[in-house]
């Protein structure tokens, strides 16, 4: 098929990629003409697994291509994703959409034949039938333009393999015809024993919000238990394993931290929360703002176990290194990343911080230019009194200890991801100290 990507960010570069490893003829449409010309050169401007070569091999191939044009791509394909970003709005609960029915005010006015518009961006249930009701009036196709919701769930860091193979589809249709175009387009996903979910576009938004609410809700939970931990002296490293071991439970998604970040997680639990409280279930959004309350409370936690850790020791003027700016491992996105939250925090308390990170110093450099920055390892503990972890990145779990232990002033660690085995570290000299685990 011929196929648009309307959108070039962290959703619509891997997805306009993918969909060229699929086979399909792609135009990626966005309104960065230096992102645009970037993108057509084959340099990828964000980082993600795989991403790279992915976009290298199909801009080569030119099976993949890019314009500023809306217009071109309307002429050119018959199928448009819509992959804008949604936002939270300005009251910091609801999604703000402004995006999404920008991209249709451009597109729709040139829809002069059948088409289908099909939805990836995250957005508040019933959006779709104002969607649709907007693209018909300006399409001079008028109601043979479709509508399908399709939600992503991507984990950044492996947008390309969620995208290749996910675990599941959903397409939330009102017609026939926009059922066949969402199994035409994936039909090469859907023929591997992908299951696909054909539903009302009601279900198909609200899915989107419980899926990535839930895994909220487990986090902030699992973090719950590790404070319980910290107070009772108890491991909750194997508190995890004993439940997730039970079928019902699993242990997936249940790292304990200092909280979950990105451009996902925090504005779907907030609108999701909002959504709650619009359809009246008031103790579901109870429940939801409790998780809300406890992953934004994850900071103090941190400052809490750093203090701790250094005993008499206070925080001002102490030389720290956070290991991580990225809000999680194999992206450099650092939108409400919690460890640079806490590297704020830390410099707002008079400490002396240097962030490293493998792949998002030059994203955090510009969002929080008043941190000190380097991607040498080894180079970022020398001097440093105390070293943070706080994105569990694998650099650090593979980091060799006896390489790093001569270079700080005190080998002390915290690790607020609990990611490390600690014992290697302890045996070269290392004191280490991790959220809801009893020190040895």
């Amino acid at each position: 098929m011929r196929v648009s990507v309307i959108g070039c960010g962290h959703l619509g570069i891997p997805h306009a990629a993918a969909m060229a490893e699929l086979g399909h003829e792609v135009i990626g449409v966005d309104v960065d003409q230096a992102k645009v010309d970037r993108l057509n050169a084959g340099e990828c401007p964000i980082y993600e697994t795989g991403l790279p070569e992915l976009l290298a091999r199909h801009t080569q191939s030119r099976r993949l291509r890019f314009t500023t044009d809306i217009r071109e791509a309307a002429e050119f394909a018959e199928l448009h994703f819509i992959g804008v970003g949604t936002p939270i709005d300005a009251d910091g609960r609801s999604y703000d959409t402004a995006q999404v029915f920008g991209a249709i005010r451009q597109l729709a006015p040139h829809l002069d034949r059948a088409s289908t518009i099909v939805g990836k961006s995250t957005v508040t249930v019933g959006t779709t039938s104002q969607v649709t009701a907007l693209a018909q009036r300006l399409a001079p196709a008028g109601n043979q333009v479709d509508v399908v919701w399709n939600p992503e769930f991507l984990r950044e860091g492996h947008a390309v393999e969620d995208t290749l193979r996910p675990d599941r589809l959903i397409a939330g249709v009102t017609t026939a015809e926009g059922e066949k175009a969402i199994r035409a387009v994936y039909a090469g996903i859907i023929d591997t024993g992908v299951p696909i979910f054909v539903t009302d576009p009601q279900t198909a938004e609200l899915a989107k919000g419980a899926a990535n609410t839930f895994l909220g809700l487990k986090i902030s939970y699992i973090n719950a238990v590790a404070d319980m931990c910290e107070a009772a002296g108890g491991d909750v490293s194997q508190i995890v394993d004993i439940l997730g071991i039970d079928p019902r439970i699993g242990a997936g998604g249940m790292r304990p931290g200092i909280g979950y970040g990105g451009g996902c997680l925090p504005k779907d639990v907030r609108a999701f929360t909002a959504s709650a409280l619009q359809l009246g279930a008031e103790q579901a959004a109870t429940l939801l703002r409790a998780a809300e309350e406890i992953n934004e409370n994850r900071t103090d936690v941190a400052l809490g176990l750093i203090s701790r850790a250094l005993g008499d020791r206070p925080i001002k003027d102490t030389r720290i290194t956070v290991w991580g700016a990225a809000f999680k491992p194999g992206t450099n996105d650092v939108r409400d990343s919690p460890a640079l939250a806490l590297s704020q925090a830390l410099q707002q308390a008079g400490a002396t911080v240097t962030v490293h990170d493998p792949q998002a110093v030059p994203t955090a450099m510009v969002r929080n230019p008043e941190l000190d920055y380097t991607d040498d390892l080894e180079a970022s503990v020398d001097g440093a009194e105390l070293v943070v972890l706080a994105t569990e990145w694998p650099e650090y779990r593979q980091a060799d200890p006896h390489a790093l232990v001569d270079r700080p002033a005190n080998p002390l660690l915290v690790d607020c991801r609990t990611t490390l085995d600690p014992e290697p570290w302890r045996a070269t000299g290392w004191t280490v100290h991790q959220l809801g685990r009893p020190g040895k």
